[in-house]
């Protein structure tokens, strides 16, 4: 199995379920920025809290879990650890109502070569989780989504939400992270404008 054919057997299960979803991390990053390696499939799920509990076997059921816990710790940290039969890992994150819902409203239909479609993170709420998480990785992948997206990303609204989201991240500036990352793709972009003209 492959990491792609391993998102699109999830996607497959919670759409039979009938559970809104969107495929997160490093596939996202992927599709909206450059390649790069990433090891395993993190995606996001929406259901009533009267749901989650089955929605929870379900998945445990369907793919093994990583911890003997598994079910116990995703009651506390929201978060269940699965992993494909090849041993691929998925991280499942039960979304919070709010936001949350505007990503599954936002997600977008993206083709899998060879195998099915599965639904994406938008290329602005990929950059809000980025920021949010401020980790090196996750800035790089900011830039690399604003290269390649230029003008498409819809700034005001990753402005938005950021906003929402400062007084709730101690540890750095959501917002700043986001426009320092906007100032060094326009000065790696002047650059290449630059060296094309010299050459």
């Amino acid at each position: 199995m492959t990491i792609l054919s391993v998102a699109a057997e999830v996607g497959a299960f919670l759409e039979e379920l009938a559970v809104p979803y969107a495929i997160i991390g490093g596939l996202a990053a992927q599709h909206w920025g450059e390649p790069r390696f990433t090891r395993d499939v993190d995606v996001a799920v929406l259901a009533p809290s009267a749901q989650e509990a089955a929605l929870l076997e379900a998945l445990a059921a369907r793919f093994q879990p990583r911890l003997p816990d598994a079910l116990a710790f995703a009651r506390r940290h929201r978060v269940l650890l699965l992993q494909a039969r090849d041993g691929t890992p998925i991280d499942v994150s039960l979304a919070i109502p709010g936001y949350e819902e505007e990503v599954m409203r936002r997600a977008v239909v993206a083709d899998l070569p060879g195998l099915r479609t599965v639904r994406l993170v938008s290329a602005e709420d990929l950059i809000i989780h980025k920021c949010v998480a401020g980790r090196p990785r996750d800035i790089e992948d900011v830039e690399r989504v604003l290269s390649r997206q230029g003008r498409a990303i819809d700034r005001p609204y990753v402005r938005r939400w950021l906003r929402a989201f400062a007084p709730l991240v101690t540890t750095h500036e959501v917002l700043g992270l986001f426009d320092q990352a906007i100032r060094r793709v326009r000065s790696a972009g002047r650059r290449r404008r630059i060296d094309a003209e010299t050459v």
